[in-house]
């Protein structure tokens, strides 16, 4: 296996993937971003401008195949790329499938070829559906929706990967992120970016529901140093949950945030409560979250222009973005 300080970071250019890169870069690395900057975009790597041990590659993740340059020499692969947005996939199972899974399988596949030490898959807490909290590892599997499901697969095709081929494979199923460069897409998405919009806006708030559900909110720096840790453990085949283990209310988002608010339905197959049991990766990376909820939103308040360009939604927008979830999702 080659352990050189080389790694590849799919969706580089996105979320979690730019912080992953800073903290990369920070410890010396090479590092590849591959990112096709549809979720992605530009503005979140241009502080590393003129880093000679960044490099960057359009691609849809779909395109690559065993032996791409990209991955000659490659150490480690942490792999975001993805469909994120969760409402659209009941619109779209076939695009999201297509991108989550089987794209999975083709960035395994060239980890695989290369030879990398490790590889670090970005899945996702919402496997678990309407899950028992807090919610540990073992818990049964209950994916409620296409996102849910392409994730889930594309986890489930890296942990073969190491049990077939033997590619040292971990996952994190990451709950709740938030955190400055988080998702600007047009698609009716993260409760951060659609508040964040709104706030920039004068526009109120739309809290879904009373406000009182709970989220497993987890700072992105945070975030990030779980998945370096993970990627340079000597621990394989592991599956850890990661939150803050502190669920905190929307309302409580909104009180931070500051402005007035409009309810709107709740959707039916979503959790009233979100909460990560880590006990087994703070055991197992040393590692535990730093950033407090009320420090975290008050770093995104101080760059909330970078959501300036989002979509505004309103409860009209909202309602005909959630027609089809509600149509598909009123038993869940």
């Amino acid at each position: 296996m080659n352990d050189k300080q080389v790694a590849v970071v799919t969706g580089g250019a996105g979320f979690i993937g730019s912080h992953v890169v800073d903290l990369l870069l920070d410890r010396g690395y090479e590092v590849r971003v591959i990112d096709n900057l549809v979720g992605g975009r530009e503005v979140n790597l241009a502080h590393h401008a003129g880093n000679p041990k960044l490099h960057f590659l359009n691609s849809d993740i779909r395109a690559l195949a065993p032996g791409a340059s990209v991955f000659k020499g490659v150490g480690r692969v942490f792999h975001f790329a993805g469909i994120g947005d969760i409402v659209p996939s009941i619109e779209q199972p076939i695009e999201y499938m297509s991108v989550n899974a089987q794209g999975t399988v083709q960035v395994l596949e060239c980890a695989r070829e290369a030879g990398a030490a490790k590889f670090v898959y970005a899945a996702s807490s919402s496997c678990y559906g309407l899950a028992d909290t807090p919610t540990r590892e073992d818990h049964p599997i209950r994916p409620k929706y296409p996102y849910a499901l392409s994730k889930y697969h594309g986890e489930q095709a890296a942990l073969h990967w190491h049990g077939v081929y033997g590619l040292p494979v971990n996952s994190i199923r990451i709950f709740n992120a938030y955190g400055t460069r988080s998702r600007t897409s047009g698609a009716y998405g993260a409760v951060f970016g659609v508040f964040l919009r709104q706030k920039i806006a004068g526009k109120p708030f739309t809290v879904v529901g009373d406000g009182t559900q709970s989220r497993d909110f987890l700072y992105v720096t945070d975030v990030a140093e779980a998945f370096v840790r993970a990627g340079e453990t000597s621990l394989t085949g592991k599956i850890w949950n990661l939150g803050a283990g502190n669920p905190q209310p929307v309302n409580r988002l909104v009180e931070l945030l500051g402005g007035e608010v409009v309810h709107i339905p709740k959707r039916p197959g979503e959790p009233d409560v979100t909460h990560a049991d880590i006990t087994a990766v703070t055991r197992d990376l040393g590692w535990g979250p730093k950033i407090s909820f009320e420090q975290g939103v008050s770093n995104i308040l101080k760059q909330i222009d970078y959501w300036r360009e989002a979509p505004l939604w309103d409860p009209q927008s909202i309602a005909q973005a959630s027609k089809v979830w509600f149509k598909y999702m009123a038993g869940a």
